[in-house]
């Protein structure tokens, strides 16, 4: 009879094939340790998860939960998302591993790893951590997933309790750099502090802590818990999560390796696009939407200038949204809110224009004064920012229009707080001064 509208159907689908190792960013890819032994893994997100099963591959789409069941070689381990759920072997050299997955998945995530892995765990409270390395880097995997725990005390001291918890936390080790499988985040940065062993920010302070361990597992948060519905939004994601890299630095090594952590990344912003691209293309960001996307949230935590507050509203932010698929639009309407003024120009010409907003200064020795105004794509745009001397800093509401503002400094002693706000500046002196 077909089906009926308002009834509820179950469906099952069968699908068999042969997958090509398609690169370690395009589907399964399979490889082999340096042992010899089979490894094989799954990594999606740009192209999709659409290359290895049949799936709806769009973000603001996930399934409410997802049973996974993998059978490999005798011997070999199968890590996926969710819960283990047990082992079975099946009598013909190949063992069956089932995962169970509580919560809300995006397609992307969804992932196999496949090795000679060996096992061990720790706990947090009700938490389960498990690891998964190669018999060979067990040792170095016990010292350097050791980060794990105290991480995860830093985000839960930000945003309450691990979202998956029922599924517990798992870190696996893999060939590739590494990604925020959900509840299953993958590694591979060789053991060492940094990223691949080198200083990520240029500034020293990334050398104290494993890269890939804060922030794919930052992404647990923000990418697996808050998914953005459109890739065009993976600001939410990417700048976020690196936004998270900065609140562990703080939380474990104090304000001052925060604020020159962050800053660090102003170096490789490029500025060339925009941050927030098309909606429905499935076209993903130029990428600075990493690094300007935490410069920009660092900024708004000194617009609004009230730590407490801030730090409240980040975790609105997450238990407002937490599994669901948002828009840039739903974080800024709870902005605007929490600030008590529209933000509007101020996320357009962060995210929608490939610049940063521009404050011009022009001194005029003569007067003792300094005029300045933003230079934007948006009209309308304001933005109060601190200048002056950096141990006393006066706050000012720059707009597009002319203001004036007395000052004894002139222009090489008259500071911007560029470390505090994410802005370029232009310096000039008045003509006939």
């Amino acid at each position: 009879d077909g089906f009926k509208v308002g009834k509820e159907y179950s469906l099952d689908f069968h699908y068999s094939g042969a997958p090509k190792s398609s690169g370690r960013f395009g589907g399964i890819s399979f490889d082999e340790d340096p042992a010899g032994r089979p490894w094989i893994y799954t990594a999606c997100e740009g192209p999709g998860s659409s290359y290895w099963w049949p799936s709806k591959d769009q973000w603001r789409d996930e399934v409410e939960s997802m049973d996974i069941s993998v059978e490999v070689p005798n011997g070999l381990t199968d890590v996926s998302n969710g819960r283990y759920m047990g082992k079975k072997d099946l009598g013909d050299g190949y063992t069956r591993w089932k995962w169970h997955v509580h919560y809300p998945i995006n397609s992307y995530n969804v992932s196999i790893n496949v090795a000679a892995y060996e096992h061990f765990s720790d706990r947090l409270g009700e938490l389960t951590l498990d690891y998964y390395a190669l018999p060979e880097d067990l040792d170095r995997a016990k010292k350097q997933f050791a980060q794990a725990k105290p991480m995860m005390e830093a985000f839960q001291h930000y945003f309450g309790e691990y979202p998956f918890v029922k599924d517990g936390y798992k870190l696996v080790q893999v060939p590739y750099s590494g990604m925020e499988h959900q509840s299953a985040v993958t590694y591979g940065n060789g053991f060492t502090n940094g990223y691949h062993g080198k200083d990520w920010t240029g500034v020293g302070v990334s050398m104290k802590f494993d890269f890939i361990i804060i922030h794919e597992s930052g992404h647990e948060w923000f990418g697996n818990a808050v998914t953005a519905s459109d890739v065009c939004d993976m600001w939410i994601h990417e700048g976020w999560t690196t936004y998270l890299e900065c609140m562990y630095v703080e939380k474990l090594f104090g304000y001052a390796d925060a604020l020159k952590y962050i800053n660090g990344y102003q170096e490789k912003v490029r500025n060339r696009r925009p941050i927030i691209t098309e909606r429905g293309k499935h076209q993903g960001p130029p990428g600075d939407q990493y690094f300007k996307g935490a410069l920009f949230l660092h900024t708004l935590r000194n617009v609004l200038g009230d730590d407490d507050k801030w730090w409240a509203l980040v975790r609105e932010v997450y238990d407002t949204f937490k599994y669901q698929s948002i828009e840039t639009d739903d974080i800024l309407k709870l902005f605007n809110k929490r600030f008590g003024m529209d933000l509007q120009p101020v996320f357009d010409q962060y995210l929608r224009h490939a610049q940063p907003p521009l404050l011009e200064l022009i001194f005029d020795d003569a007067k003792h004064s300094v005029s300045y105004r933003w230079k934007t794509d948006v009209p309308g745009f304001a933005m109060p920012i601190r200048v002056g001397e950096r141990d006393a800093w006066r706050q000012i509401s720059p707009t597009t229009e002319w203001q004036t503002l007395s000052t004894e400094l002139g222009q090489e002693r008259f500071e911007v707080a560029t470390d505090l706000y994410y802005v370029k500046v232009t310096k000039r002196r008045r003509e006939g001064d």
